[in-house]
């Protein structure tokens, strides 16, 4: 997931693209575009590799689909007008490109790569490097455990979306790359908890439910606190004299925590749904397959 974690540096508040030029605002830098695309050679390689194997059914059009689109929307993210929008007028525009970067592309690539097709995503050197260092194992096996995931994931968003650090980002670029990357980081490791690409069963399907449900309530928590709150929280929007929309600082910001509460909404509610329909078997399917091809 390497294009996934194509980032783009904050514009400083002094350099911020003029309003009459946001529209063409895209930029692609080197990194962006590169990630991109080793990204997708990876998904590629495994994709044939599979179905030479003829194992269609973990490499159908529905996981090219959900990949492309994973990484087509994180990059969409980093390189459209979105980035600057975000960076210098808009927290529910820089709310909306977290979201993506952190929650929506890791679901959707996660989803696309579950089962064999991760580990023939997986490169071999790095398959190799990880079986020869014991260290590294102990430390990926602790972090992929449910509860430190989600007490990352928790730290992450908290420790981010305070007011200083949050301003502090929009000046710093080094420091929002770091942002970037934290909250992919965190969202991959919740959503592999959800998705269980590895099937390494760590949670049942209703312990996956109820994680998810708890996922859900802390990001109601931070969105009451953006929607509620009745002053500004982050002076590095409040004190802009140029307002996209006419929107004031606080409706910019109540709304940045509606676009949080219905993201996640979707997100975790269709996670939710999907883990709590009851499985059918492959025997099962080959009977109802049986009397309409006799019929």
């Amino acid at each position: 997931m390497l294009g996934l974690i194509g980032l783009v540096s904050a514009a400083p508040a002094g350099d911020q693209v003029a309003r009459s030029q946001l529209a063409w605002a895209w930029e692609a830098p080197a990194l962006v575009v590169v990630a991109a695309g080793v990204t997708l050679a990876l998904f590629c390689q495994a994709f044939v590799r599979l179905r030479r194997r003829g194992r269609r059914d973990h490499a159908g059009p529905a996981r090219v689909a959900l990949f492309v689109g994973a990484v087509g929307l994180a990059t969409l993210a980093l390189v459209s007008p979105l980035d600057a929008t975000g960076d210098g007028y808009l927290i529910s525009a820089h709310m909306l490109q977290h979201l993506l970067i952190g929650d929506v592309a890791p679901a959707l690539a996660l989803v696309a790569l579950r089962g064999p097709m991760l580990f023939f995503f997986l490169p071999r050197p790095v398959l190799r490097a990880v079986a020869r260092r014991p260290r590294l194992r102990w430390v990926l096996e602790r972090i992929g455990r449910p509860p430190v995931a989600f007490g990352l994931w928790i730290a992450t968003i908290a420790a981010w979306h305070v007011p200083a650090a949050y301003d502090y980002t929009l000046s710093h670029p080094v420091v929002h790359d770091a942002e970037h990357l934290s909250f992919l980081v965190v969202g991959v490791l919740v959503w592999i908890q959800l998705v269980d690409p590895m099937r390494r069963g760590a949670l049942s399907r209703e312990q996956r439910v109820r994680f998810a449900g708890a996922l859900f309530g802390c990001g109601i928590g931070l969105s009451a606190v953006l929607m509620v709150s009745a002053r500004p929280l982050y002076p590095a929007y409040a004190h802009q004299q140029v307002r996209l929309f006419g929107w004031s600082a606080l409706l910019d910001q109540q709304l940045a925590g509606a676009v949080m509460l219905a993201e996640q909404s979707l997100a975790l509610g269709a996670c939710a749904l999907a883990l709590s329909r009851r499985p059918v078997s492959r025997r099962a399917r080959r009977r109802r397959v049986r009397p309409a091809a006799s019929a």
